[in-house]
């Protein structure tokens, strides 16, 4: 958990980096100019290169080196958006952790609008969402998906969905921090730990460097496995009473087929209809066993203590926070 002193009148940005290299300087120099308009605020940014294989540490470490506000968490290798955000939220030291993605597709320049929220109204969190998401149709039908399962899951207030940029008070960070376990699910945390939150529209911009995203099918599958396990039982439930539903279906059917063969004995026994309930109820069956399976798997590696990230260097970071 993070012990840092918390400073009241800064603004801690977590930017999880990869495949970014011609974005992430354009992303901490719209910060800077963003946090120029309320001179009474001080930031730093936490960059983390979540092993990314362009050159973006090496732009990290020119930006580093030239202003001491932007510190880096180099990890050892590939764990996914959200486990660098923990790692990320680890070194923060603000009263306020603003979370944004390194593609300049997040505007920046709306940031006080999500302060304001959070200073003014008190909120504990405030989160842009935009009305029309630029990216592709497969993604937004993942992020359509992400989004039903946290409601189904979770039971958010309605109609909240947290987005990539979005402001949270320190404390809704610190009780984040208290996961141990790999696979996190930062919107499924966020939302146990406070449903105080805020939505404001903005318009989501395209990439800074005109490139597909590189979140892809497999990460979103994967993200969308790590929130469905997460967080509930509510999987395991549907799956016992898919198994009542068919136990019993498979009684009415056996009882119908006995008492038409004694009133019609002349009647033959459908082979073909068998044939599709045994193959029907036999994939219900080991789709039941994958999920358990799933759960099983993932509580196995958490007893192991497999760790949410490995760091392998920082830049920037004081000897008290190392």
């Amino acid at each position: 958990m993070n012990k840092h002193v918390v400073i009241d009148n800064l603004l801690s940005f977590v930017i999880p980096c990869y495949r970014s290299e011609e974005t992430i300087e354009k992303v901490c120099a719209e910060i800077a100019e963003t946090m120029a308009l309320r001179p009474e605020y001080d930031y730093e940014i936490i960059a983390v290169n979540d092993c990314s294989p362009d050159g973006v540490l090496e732009v990290l470490r020119r930006l580093a080196a030239a202003d001491r506000r932007i510190r880096v968490v180099d990890l050892a290798k590939n764990f996914g958006k959200h486990s660098a955000m923990m790692a990320g939220f680890g070194y923060v030291r603000g009263a306020y952790v603003v979370n944004l993605d390194d593609d300049c597709q997040c505007p920046v320049g709306e940031l006080w609008k999500l302060m304001d929220a959070v200073i003014l109204e008190g909120y504990d969190c405030a989160t842009a969402v935009y009305p029309r998401k630029k990216e592709a149709a497969w993604k937004k039908l993942g992020s359509q998906v992400n989004a039903r399962m946290v409601t189904w899951l979770i039971e958010p207030p309605k109609g909240v969905n947290v987005e990539n940029f979005h402001v949270i008070r320190r404390y809704v960070c610190d009780e984040m921090l208290r996961y141990p376990n790999p696979y996190p699910y930062v919107s499924g945390l966020l939302m146990r730990a406070t449903h105080r939150i805020k939505m404001i529209p903005m318009e989501e911009r395209e990439r800074g460097d005109g490139k597909a995203t590189g979140f892809t099918f497999k990460k979103s599958f994967s993200l969308f496995a790590n929130g469905l396990t997460a967080f509930s039982v509510k999987p395991l439930r549907i799956a016992s009473l898919l198994g009542v539903l068919f136990a019993l279906l498979g009684f009415v059917y056996g009882l119908a087929v006995i008492i038409r063969k004694l009133v019609h004995p002349e009647v033959m026994m459908g082979y073909s209809s068998l044939m599709a309930v045994q193959l029907f109820s036999s994939g219900v069956v080991m789709l039941i066993l994958g999920m358990t399976g799933e759960y099983i798997g993932r509580i196995y590696i958490s007893l192991n203590r497999s760790p949410q990230y490995v760091i392998r260097e920082t830049i920037n970071m004081d000897s008290e926070d190392e």
